[in-house]
Protein backbone atom coordinates (compact mmCIF):
# COMPACT_ATOMS: atom_id res chain seq x y z
CA UNK A 1 0.00 0.00 0.00
CA UNK A 2 1.36 3.28 -1.05
CA UNK A 3 1.63 5.91 1.26
CA UNK A 4 -0.29 9.06 0.89
CA UNK A 5 1.74 12.80 0.35
CA UNK A 6 1.18 14.01 3.61
CA UNK A 7 2.94 10.84 5.20
CA UNK A 8 6.02 11.22 3.00
CA UNK A 9 6.52 14.98 3.68
CA UNK A 10 5.80 14.54 7.17
CA UNK A 11 8.78 11.69 7.66
CA UNK A 12 10.63 13.87 4.87
CA UNK A 13 10.34 17.00 7.56
CA UNK A 14 10.99 14.49 10.99
CA UNK A 15 14.16 12.93 9.26
CA UNK A 16 15.33 16.65 8.24
CA UNK A 17 14.99 17.77 11.94
CA UNK A 18 17.15 14.66 13.31
CA UNK A 19 19.59 15.16 10.86
CA UNK A 20 19.51 18.49 11.78
CA UNK A 21 19.91 18.00 15.62
CA UNK A 22 22.18 15.19 15.16
CA UNK A 23 24.73 17.82 13.14
CA UNK A 24 24.44 20.26 15.72
CA UNK A 25 25.48 18.16 18.45
CA UNK A 26 28.03 16.30 16.77
CA UNK A 27 29.59 19.98 15.50
CA UNK A 28 28.93 21.45 19.37
CA UNK A 29 32.18 23.26 20.12
CA UNK A 30 31.36 22.67 23.88
CA UNK A 31 30.77 19.66 24.51
CA UNK A 32 34.27 19.06 26.16
CA UNK A 33 32.98 21.30 29.03
CA UNK A 34 30.30 19.10 29.64
CA UNK A 35 32.07 16.35 30.50
CA UNK A 36 30.48 13.84 27.96
CA UNK A 37 33.92 13.92 25.26
CA UNK A 38 33.91 15.15 21.62
CA UNK A 39 31.95 11.60 20.63
CA UNK A 40 28.57 11.84 20.00
CA UNK A 41 26.80 8.18 21.01
CA UNK A 42 24.29 6.91 18.76
CA UNK A 43 22.97 3.53 19.91
CA UNK A 44 21.64 2.73 16.38
CA UNK A 45 25.48 3.07 14.92
CA UNK A 46 26.58 1.46 17.79
CA UNK A 47 24.56 -1.47 17.00
CA UNK A 48 25.68 -1.81 13.44
CA UNK A 49 29.17 -1.08 14.64
CA UNK A 50 28.62 -4.10 16.81
CA UNK A 51 26.73 -6.68 14.50
CA UNK A 52 29.80 -5.94 12.12
CA UNK A 53 32.42 -7.12 14.39
CA UNK A 54 30.21 -10.14 15.43
CA UNK A 55 29.26 -10.90 12.22
CA UNK A 56 31.13 -14.30 12.37
CA UNK A 57 30.27 -15.50 15.45
CA UNK A 58 26.39 -15.72 14.33
CA UNK A 59 27.07 -17.16 10.93
CA UNK A 60 25.79 -20.49 10.55
CA UNK A 61 26.25 -22.59 7.44
CA UNK A 62 23.02 -23.79 5.30
CA UNK A 63 23.40 -25.58 2.28
CA UNK A 64 22.36 -21.60 0.62
CA UNK A 65 25.89 -20.33 2.46
CA UNK A 66 27.71 -23.22 0.80
CA UNK A 67 25.99 -23.40 -2.70
CA UNK A 68 26.95 -19.68 -2.83
CA UNK A 69 30.32 -19.88 -1.64
CA UNK A 70 30.89 -22.74 -4.10
CA UNK A 71 28.98 -20.41 -6.97
CA UNK A 72 31.24 -17.50 -6.34
CA UNK A 73 34.53 -19.06 -5.04
CA UNK A 74 35.48 -22.40 -6.37
CA UNK A 75 33.19 -22.73 -9.75
CA UNK A 76 35.03 -19.29 -11.34
CA UNK A 77 38.56 -21.13 -10.20
CA UNK A 78 38.36 -23.94 -11.85
CA UNK A 79 36.20 -22.39 -15.01
CA UNK A 80 39.75 -19.87 -15.60
CA UNK A 81 42.01 -22.79 -15.17
CA UNK A 82 39.83 -24.62 -17.39
CA UNK A 83 39.87 -22.01 -19.97
CA UNK A 84 43.38 -21.58 -19.68
CA UNK A 85 44.19 -25.38 -20.03
CA UNK A 86 42.05 -25.36 -23.16
CA UNK A 87 43.86 -21.98 -24.56
CA UNK A 88 46.74 -23.30 -23.91
CA UNK A 89 46.23 -27.02 -25.31
CA UNK A 90 45.10 -25.41 -28.83
CA UNK A 91 48.56 -23.14 -29.15
CA UNK A 92 50.70 -25.76 -28.58
CA UNK A 93 49.34 -27.81 -31.02
CA UNK A 94 49.13 -25.08 -33.30
CA UNK A 95 53.11 -24.66 -32.72
CA UNK A 96 53.41 -29.00 -32.97
CA UNK A 97 51.62 -29.11 -36.31
CA UNK A 98 53.83 -25.85 -37.68
CA UNK A 99 50.81 -23.66 -38.01
CA UNK A 100 52.63 -20.82 -36.23
CA UNK A 101 55.86 -20.22 -37.40
CA UNK A 102 58.65 -20.03 -34.55
CA UNK A 103 59.62 -16.04 -35.17
CA UNK A 104 56.17 -15.65 -34.03
CA UNK A 105 55.31 -17.66 -31.29
CA UNK A 106 57.89 -15.57 -28.88
CA UNK A 107 56.05 -13.88 -26.25
CA UNK A 108 52.46 -15.31 -27.68
CA UNK A 109 51.63 -17.32 -24.85
CA UNK A 110 53.63 -17.16 -21.17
Amino acid sequence: MADSPEVIKERAVRKAAIKREFIKQITNPHRHASGEGGALFDPAVQRFMSMKVTLYDHFKPTVKTSLMGLGMIVLPIIGYGYMMKVQHDAFDQKCRTGQIPYAERKFKFI
